[in-house]
């Protein structure tokens, strides 16, 4: 769990989501489970902070009949190996929502996609590579580019914009310091709010959140269409084999190590 991988926009996405089905109960939607799993550095306040907040909007959507038949979320404990080899079989979506430019790369994304989840993410580590072998038509890449995010440091970026102009977006912030989110009298939301909108909101939370929102909404229509959803998994399947630790080791022993190929000839007796 850190700031920078944004599950904090995933939940805020999730909590206006609920919103809008308890606003309108015949909304057209495809029920839909969130999955969470990470673990905090034991001094990471802030992390440790948006896990609390994921288990508070848990409770909140899991409690509420008004969209149980609609909407899940679920935090997995204790996420580790044994947990993963059970989650990457069954994810439609693999979310890598990182922002453009802090993920180096990764290796959960490769195993969604060979499992034939589709990706929801940033152009941003691996995902980069993910959209070259199986195409961006595949995928559902979303929010602000490197260059994107350079040009909006150099004009000055203002949390207070998004905030103040992206419908729902306010009531999502707000609910972190007005009373409708509880943080058991810690104050780490008060923080959170005060990262966001007090100090810069440096990993683009608010900025990103639209196109963000118009991404799920956009796969929550496709998922209706199971022939071209299928078609999209296969093609991730496919096209998964640059990912191979065959390939990788391959490349690093001829660009890095510089290696050369041995071969042995090698008799057994008995």
């Amino acid at each position: 769990m850190h700031e920078y991988k944004r599950q904090l926009l995933n939940i805020f996405q999730v909590y206006d989501l609920y919103q809008q089905l308890k606003q309108n109960p015949n909304k057209d939607f495809t029920p839909t489970t969130y999955i969470y799993g990470a673990k905090a550095a034991p001094g990471y306040k802030v992390a440790k902070g948006i896990i609390r907040l994921i288990n508070d909007v848990a409770q909140i959507v899991n409690g509420d009949d008004d969209v149980k038949d609609k909407l899940k979320v679920v935090f997995v404990e204790n996420y580790r190996v044994t947990v993963a080899e059970k989650i990457f079989p069954a994810a439609d979506i693999s979310e890598q929502i990182s922002t453009a430019g802090k993920e180096a790369s990764g290796t959960g994304n490769m195993k969604f996609m060979l499992n034939g989840a589709i990706t929801l993410g940033t152009l941003d580590g691996a995902n980069v590579e993910i959209v070259k072998e199986a195409g961006e038509e595949n995928e559902y890449i979303f929010g602000m580019r490197v260059k994107d995010i350079d040009e909006l440091i150099k004009k000055g970026y203002d949390p207070r914009f998004p905030y103040n102009n992206v419908t729902g977006l306010k009531q999502v912030v707000d609910a972190l310091i007005d009373g409708k989110l509880s943080d058991l009298g810690s104050g780490i939301y008060r923080e959170i709010h005060s990262l966001l909108m007090e100090r810069g909101d440096q990993y683009f939370v608010l900025e990103d959140f639209e196109d963000y929102r118009r991404k799920q909404r956009e796969i929550n229509r496709d998922y209706k269409d199971k022939i071209s959803w299928a078609k999209k998994m296969l093609k991730n399947i496919a096209n998964a084999g640059k990912f191979s630790s065959d390939r990788t080791i391959l490349e690093y022993a001829n660009e890095i190590w510089d290696i050369k190929e041995t071969k042995l000839n090698n008799k057994m007796t008995e």
